[in-house]
């Protein structure tokens, strides 16, 4: 027989379980989930622009945030959004381990969500293990019919809702269910449908384990004063390990007296863990710190009058009996970036100008001798328009004696709102430094509708005819 290099996925039938941090993960399930499919549909009123809060438009190449509007060339704000989090996911896992795993990430929101619909269409932990391996009748095909169903749904919407952030909610919906959506958006709805079935209806844990990097290197950012679902050892097992509930060893007193741990091993920790680990073996990288273990600890413990806490988040200090300290190089490195770059990124937001000019010399050729003798120059001129309304700008020169600009079309320049428009001048003037090859230009813009904004200037080069 041939070796085997793999173990066959064994299937992990999380037991539903009560207490306070299963309150506080359905607290934020429910918060994320309307935040993700209401917010397509939220309004917001606008004097130019879609009439939708958050809304990606690609084609016009901006992005809707409520009342900013984030262009193409504002991307950087984009790259210091990703270091602020990459820089608070590494400070929050220094400090509280991965409790992003197992309270806000994507994979652990859906997968809890398609295991309350397993519940719901299936019954309890028990009810589903003698399902699962029951013959195939036909309560078997309704009940897993169902379930597949209500994924299948939850997984559409999940498509569906991401597709709507990138038009308008209202008429992209009503297009996609009339067959008139552009394929695209077919696409993307058809894809991500899918990924969220395998993923959270069928890979579950195997995603964490298997496919996502952060379960591999987040270990290197723990150190003895990181905070992580723990079990007490030396409370639980004491000298004499841990031992069901028996005559002579019912009371907490008696399991002292017998130096017996106060685990009385009813593995309620490992039926209601995700990842189907037993926690009582040590830190695991499987563990995602969702702490459903410890509400199931609690509940054992309240219900044979023992103190809580055998199971709880603790730092290995604190579990040697030594003192956690929270401020240390690492933590306070990673906050000063975080505070360093979200200002950095407030402060660019707040800054930022709604009009923008751009010169760029047309270098073919470089200049034209013109028949009297004079030089001439061209130039591509790109003014953006932030706004939300029109509006007319002036362009002046100066810096060259003597030297004209033309336009070819009227100046003030109109430009309409959240637009841009391209202006081809011309410099024409006599050749200033006959002993240059170049010289330079400052073109002036001024906001004609607006008087109190300051103009803007960029200055270019002008190129001269060689001696």
């Amino acid at each position: 027989m041939a070796e085997q290099l793999f173990q066959k996925r064994i299937p992990i039938f999380p037991r539903g379980v009560k207490g306070r941090f299963r309150s506080i993960k359905y607290v934020i399930l429910f918060v994320a989930y309307g935040i993700y499919f209401l917010m397509p549909w939220m309004r917001w009123d606008r004097d130019f622009g879609p009439h939708q809060a958050i809304l990606f438009d690609i084609v016009g190449r901006k992005f809707y945030l409520f009342d900013l509007v984030v262009y193409a060339q504002d991307i950087f704000w984009l790259a210091g959004l990703l270091g602020i989090g990459a820089f608070l996911l590494f400070f929050v896992t220094g400090i509280a381990g991965r409790v992003f795993c197992g309270y806000f990430c994507f994979q652990t929101l859906w997968t809890d969500v398609f295991i309350l619909i397993e519940r719901l269409a299936q019954g309890e932990r028990n009810a589903r293990i003698k399902l699962s391996k029951a013959p195939w009748t036909a309560n078997k095909i309704w009940r897993m019919s169902l379930t597949w169903f209500l994924w299948l749904l939850v997984a559409f919407l999940t498509g569906l809702s991401f597709t709507l952030y990138w038009g308008d909610a209202i008429t992209l919906s009503k297009a996609f269910f009339t067959g008139q959506a552009p394929f695209p958006a077919y696409a993307t709805t058809l894809f991500l449908t899918a990924t969220t079935f395998v993923m959270a209806g069928l890979a579950r844990e195997q995603t964490c384990t298997y496919m996502c990097p952060y379960a591999r290197f987040q270990g290197v950012m723990f150190d003895q004063n990181t905070l992580v679902v723990a079990y007490d050892e030396q409370r639980g097992e004491r000298s004499n390990g841990r031992q069901k509930p028996a005559k002579g060893l019912l009371k907490q007193e008696e399991r002292l007296g017998k130096d017996v741990g106060d685990c009385i091993d009813c593995g309620f920790c490992v039926q209601v863990c995700p990842m189907g680990i037993d926690i009582r073996n040590g830190m695991q990288y499987q563990c995602t710190s969702c702490a459903l273990c410890i509400d199931a600890c609690d509940t054992i413990m309240d219900s044979i009058n023992y103190p809580r806490g055998l199971i709880r988040y603790a730092s290995e200090n604190s579990m040697e009996g030594k003192k956690t300290r929270w401020l240390n190089v690492k933590t306070v490195g990673y906050g000063i970036f975080i505070l360093l770059i979200s200002g950095l990124l407030v402060w660019s937001i707040a800054h930022r100008s709604i009009v923008e000019l751009t010169i760029r010399p047309i270098r073919k050729p470089m200049y034209v001798v013109l028949s009297d003798g004079r030089i001439l120059n061209r130039y591509e001129i790109k003014i953006n328009n932030k706004a939300s309304e029109l509006k007319r700008f002036r362009l002046t020169i100066s810096g060259i004696k003597d030297a004209k600009l033309e336009l070819g079309q009227e100046n003030p320049v109109k430009v309409l709102a959240e637009s841009s428009s391209i202006v081809l001048a011309k410099v024409v003037t006599h050749n200033p430094e006959k002993d240059k090859t170049r010289t330079y230009i400052t073109f002036k813009l001024q906001d004609v509708t607006n008087s109190t904004t300051p103009a803007l200037t960029k200055t270019s080069v002008f190129s001269l005819p060689s001696r």
